[in-house]
């Protein structure tokens, strides 16, 4: 497959944000289980942010994808705070390039 240079930079901001956000994902640790019991979580959530560009309707998307799994409510203000996080990092990758 042949890309132009723009793309593969593009690509490679992209890759470098999707890999902060699993990182900060992983530490957020939202019930206390460990960093390494959240890998379809963080999945999901790294797909969202890619779609959702509101920090409020991202808070919510990320409070049902781990209510769904733990069948626990994370407080929305949690959430709220991790998705300015998550979006911020997609920003900032989309200004470098």
């Amino acid at each position: 497959m042949c890309f132009n240079k723009d793309k593969k930079v593009k690509m490679m901001e992209t890759q470098r944000a999707n890999i902060q956000m699993v990182v900060l994902l992983s530490e957020w640790d939202p019930f206390g289980c460990g960093e390494d019991h959240y890998e379809p979580e963080i999945v999901d959530v790294i797909q969202a942010v890619h779609t959702i560009d509101q920090a409020g309707l991202l808070a919510r998307k990320i409070q049902s994808i781990y209510e769904f799994s733990f069948e626990e409510v994370i407080p929305l203000v949690k959430c709220e705070a991790i998705a300015e996080k998550l979006l911020a990092i997609k920003n900032e990758a989309s200004c470098e390039i």
